[in-house]
C-alpha cells in the first residue's frame, strides 16, 4: 500500500475517574481500549488497518452502500 497512518489513537489513559455517566461501569474503560486496540504496536496496528481496510475493498455490502450512497445523494 504505502500509505502512511495518521497518529490519531489517543496515547492517554481513558478518564477512569470522570463523572459522566457514559464512563461508569467496569466495562466501558476496557471496551474503549479494545476498541482502539491499545495493547498493540504501531507496526501491528498499520498491518490490522490495512487488513480492515483491504476487507471492506472487497466487502459487497461496501459495494451496495457505495451504490446507495451514490444513487440517492451524488456521493461516491
Amino acid at each position: 500500500w504505502g500509505l502512511r497512518w495518521p497518529r490519531a489513537r489517543p496515547r492517554s489513559s481513558f478518564p477512569s475517574g470522570s463523572q459522566l455517566p457514559c464512563f461508569h461501569g467496569s466495562s466501558t474503560i476496557r471496551n474503549l481500549k479494545e476498541r482502539f486496540h491499545m495493547n498493540m504496536t504501531e507496526e501491528q496496528l498499520q498491518l490490522l488497518i490495512e487488513q480492515m481496510v483491504d476487507g471492506s475493498m472487497r466487502s459487497i455490502t461496501t459495494k451496495l452502500y457505495d451504490g446507495f450512497q451514490y444513487l440517492t445523494n451524488g456521493i461516491m
